[in-house]
């Protein structure tokens, strides 16, 4: 199974266009539009729980990465990482990861199949995508 998303990762970013715009729609999502007229909107929420930089927030549970409420997490701001993508600035304060062009073709391409094996991951785990409830000082 590893072997076969490896070869299907290298054959997306081998097959992936010229980028031909990127517009931020904060908070909620990116598109991105590719020269074969293929175009992406991408969630917040998707693009956090994909994000390509390793980060100290996701669980490991049994050595699988889990990253659980983040259904109303936003996008702050993007900045251009040189001619390769950008980096993504979230309001969770996440903002190590650098989005290339080609990794957003594959988010897109992949993004139905990508999305419910996550939910599916945090149903196996007893996550959600909401957010933990916070006690208030009347809890404590």
């Amino acid at each position: 199974m590893a072997m076969h998303r490896a070869i299907q990762r290298i054959h997306t970013l081998m097959d992936s266009p010229r980028l031909k715009s990127f517009s931020l729609n904060p908070p909620k999502s990116v598109d991105v539009e590719y020269a074969n007229g293929i175009t992406f909107s991408l969630s917040a929420e998707f693009l956090r729980v994909y994000s390509p930089a390793a980060d100290g927030k996701i669980r490991s549970i049994g050595g699988e990465k889990v990253i659980s409420g983040r259904r109303h997490v936003g996008i702050m701001s993007a900045e251009p990482v040189g001619n390769d993508g950008v980096r993504l600035v979230f309001d969770d304060l996440h903002k190590t990861g650098i989005y290339s062009w080609d990794y957003f073709y594959n988010l897109g391409s992949n993004k139905f199949t990508l999305m419910r094996n996550y939910i599916k991951s945090l149903k196996k785990h007893g996550l959600s995508r909401d957010p933990s409830k916070r006690k208030s000082s009347k809890d404590l």
